[in-house]
């Protein structure tokens, strides 16, 4: 049997424990969070004594944090995109032959959680003053028409190595955020970021929990899918950012710098990511290996040691960057 059918197979077959992901690591819209719940109501008789209160503790936040507030908010919004690419993966489909694919019907209510992400931050940034929102939306409308490859092509377990490490990638992005917010003294930014951070957690978890399945039916393989994505490196969703009348992927670089810089996300987390990737899969524990597969697993072991030193070397630049997306303080 080829790969590609063996692979096919095995999301056959964990298709039928969708319904069980879903009430494990989703929840249900009538209880989960709205981003009203969490911002100034424009139906209470406060709301304009809420919103000034919300501008003048966001003139104390920094402009390096305003910048990756702003690319962590675009990226989110960014859903569309990421919705279209997962929908082509093998073994999801928008139909099956008894109804709904159960893939798809897992990525269209991940995609309606991870939807209120970029909405709450959305209307934070608007109401925040601190923003050219005109100029933020330029950046988020190309971001979603440029599109961007993973390099994952249609493969299932490629595709859930990277959803895996994104989801806590974004958890420790929106987690630090809130960190930031707490030390300047905005608790309603904090609050925000933790709970966005918290459903990031869940979605981790839940592509995790499918990747560790995989190991089980098609070790080797989804090994040696594992070896592909580390060593191709995670491409970030903010790749491909930029400015009105600028190059694709024009921002992306000065935007990594400044998210490093004012410590939302770093090299470092990077590496602590592939060590818990590693230990959540207890990769060196897999048995029934190919001989290719366990040179792939010695390659990732030694992996995050590596990538260590290399971070250890790396110096991130003190240069102002002039971001369009944020205004001056007045």
């Amino acid at each position: 049997m080829s790969i590609q059918n063996v692979r096919l197979e095995v999301m056959q077959f964990l298709e039928k424990k969708v319904d069980h992901f879903m009430e494990e690591f989703l929840i249900p819209v009538e209880k989960i969070w709205q981003p009203t719940d969490l911002l100034p109501n424009s139906e209470n008789e406060n709301f304009i004594e809420e919103v000034t209160e919300l501008r003048e503790i966001a003139k104390d936040l920094p402009y390096d944090f305003w910048v990756t507030l702003v690319g962590d908010t675009i990226t989110e919004e960014a859903l569309p995109t990421y919705e279209t690419w997962l929908m082509d993966v093998e073994g999801v489909a928008q139909k099956g032959e008894n109804g709904d694919n159960g893939w798809a019907k897992w990525l269209r209510h991940w995609t309606g959680e991870e939807n209120r992400h970029g909405d709450v931050l959305n209307k934070y940034l608007y109401l925040s003053g601190r923003v050219n929102m005109r100029e933020v939306e330029i950046t988020t409308q190309h971001l979603i028409s440029d599109g961007f490859d993973i390099g994952t092509a249609r493969d299932p377990y490629k595709n859930f190595v990277y959803t895996s490490f994104q989801e806590l990638a974004t958890y420790i992005s929106h987690n630090n955020v809130a960190k930031i917010a707490r030390k300047n003294g905005h608790k309603l930014l904090a609050k925000m970021s933790k709970i966005i951070a918290g459903d990031e957690m869940r979605h981790h978890l839940a592509y995790t929990e499918f990747v560790r399945q995989i190991f089980q039916h098609d070790p080797s393989e989804m090994m040696l899918a594992f070896q592909y994505m580390m060593k191709h490196k995670i491409v970030m969703p903010a790749m491909n950012l930029r400015h009105s009348g600028e190059e694709r992927g024009s921002l992306f670089d000065q935007f990594s710098i400044v998210a490093q810089r004012v410590g939302v996300y770093t090299g470092f987390d990077y590496v602590d990511i592939l060590r818990k990737l590693n230990a959540a899969w207890e990769i060196d524990k897999i048995t029934g290996l190919t001989a290719e597969a366990e040179k792939a697993r010695d390659y990732l072991m030694h992996l995050p040691d590596r990538m260590q030193r290399i971070t250890e070397r790396i110096v991130i630049p003190n240069t102002k960057y002039n971001f369009k997306w944020i205004n001056p303080i007045m």
